[in-house]
């Protein structure tokens, strides 16, 4: 599969310095393989990879940063608002869509804690009722030996015959 020269650069940013971050989590966060990676950082090496020194694509800019700018973004006053996108690289247009797609996560989360907070509750109510008819079946069983051995002492054990 053909990466773009800014995708491929905005992941090679992230891996080499001054980030540093591990390639493992890097590829983890774009769907990429960590030998893919890997030979970017080889050809960047060698020189055979175009690189492109300004900043990264907004599109390929991980989870961390967009909310970073978001956060960064509710700071600047409306005036000013317009320079700060154009020193990040913005448009207007990606910091609603990014609150969006933020939102989108967090009620994902939302919605699959619900549901695994009722498969628990139904979880915990079939183990319940498992647990009582085990204690019933423990108790008679308790209650039965008592029988027997009281049984036993009045008429006497059966295997002395």
């Amino acid at each position: 599969m053909k990466y773009s020269i800014g995708f491929r650069n905005g992941v090679l940013k992230k891996v080499l310095p001054p980030e540093n971050r591990p390639v493992r989590e890097i590829a983890v966060e774009n769907g990429l393989s960590e030998q893919t990676i890997r030979n970017w950082m080889q050809q960047s090496k060698n020189g055979n990879l175009e690189l492109i020194t300004g900043k990264s694509s907004p599109n390929h800019r991980s989870s961390s940063e967009k909310m970073k700018l978001l956060l960064e973004s509710k700071q600047v006053s409306n005036e000013s608002i317009g320079q700060w996108l154009r020193e990040h690289g913005l448009h207007s247009e990606h910091l609603p869509l990014w609150e969006q797609e933020m939102l989108d996560v967090v009620s994902d989360k939302s919605d699959k804690r619900k549901e695994q907070n009722a498969e628990l509750v139904k979880e915990n109510k079939h183990l319940k009722k498992e647990l009582a008819r085990k204690e019933k079946a423990l108790a008679e069983m308790a209650a039965l030996l008592v029988l027997k051995k009281k049984a036993d002492k009045l008429w006497g054990d059966k295997e002395d015959d």
